[in-house]
């Protein structure tokens, strides 16, 4: 192996140890509370060998927000799998998605540090474009089956999105604990008025 191969592997290595260690530190104490000195001590480099990697630490969050929504988007695509009608789809999305956002806290945390992203950041990374693509997928369709093929997609999208991360967000803050019946009974009511509010 050449000097340059040896120092490109190199770049790798530390660029995955700051993201491993940037995971952990997120997982120990928070997203809000991570830095790029703290990532420097636990790998125990000086800080500028951390910006020589990344630019600043909303780079390294945009990083770790990238690893979740791959993680979510494999979720969301065996729950379409194993559902057969569009309506089925929808529904086993919601759930998938809802499970996912509390079996990976600490992803959804950092996913959402700033609300649900604009369009503009969607398009710009392709991992959120993946997500929008496999939930406005069978909403099209629905609309496509419905009375109304005039209805906005991508409003009833943001729709979507906007009453699960609702309900997460309010569980999430503790309100929720120990309401699983009625969590599930409030998923299942927006679901089935979502699902309706399209074909209708």
């Amino acid at each position: 192996m050449g000097i340059a191969e040896r120092k490109k592997r190199h770049k790798a290595e530390v660029r995955t140890s700051i993201l491993e260690a940037a995971w952990q530190l997120v997982l120990q104490e928070g997203w809000q509370a991570l830095s790029i000195r703290k990532i420097a001590e636990a790998i125990e480099y000086s800080v500028p060998v951390i910006y020589d990697h990344f630019a600043n630490k909303e780079a390294i969050l945009l990083e770790l927000t990238k690893q979740g929504f791959q993680k979510l988007n494999a979720q969301l695509i065996k729950a379409q799998e194993g559902a057969g009608s569009t309506e089925e789809k929808i529904a086993a999305m919601a759930y998938a998605y809802w499970k996912f956002a509390f079996e990976n806290k600490a992803y959804y945390q950092v996913m959402y540090g700033l609300g649900i992203p604009s369009c503009e950041t969607v398009n710009q990374i392709s991992e959120l474009s993946t997500f929008s693509g496999l939930i406005l997928a069978p909403i099209k369709d629905l609309i496509a089956a419905g009375s109304n093929p005039e209805t906005d997609p991508f409003l009833k999208l943001h729709t979507f999105w906007s009453m699960l991360h609702g309900l997460i967000s309010i569980n999430m803050m503790g309100s929720g604990e120990g309401k699983e019946e009625l969590n599930q009974m409030v998923l299942q009511d927006f679901i089935r008025g979502f699902v309706t509010g399209i074909k209708a």
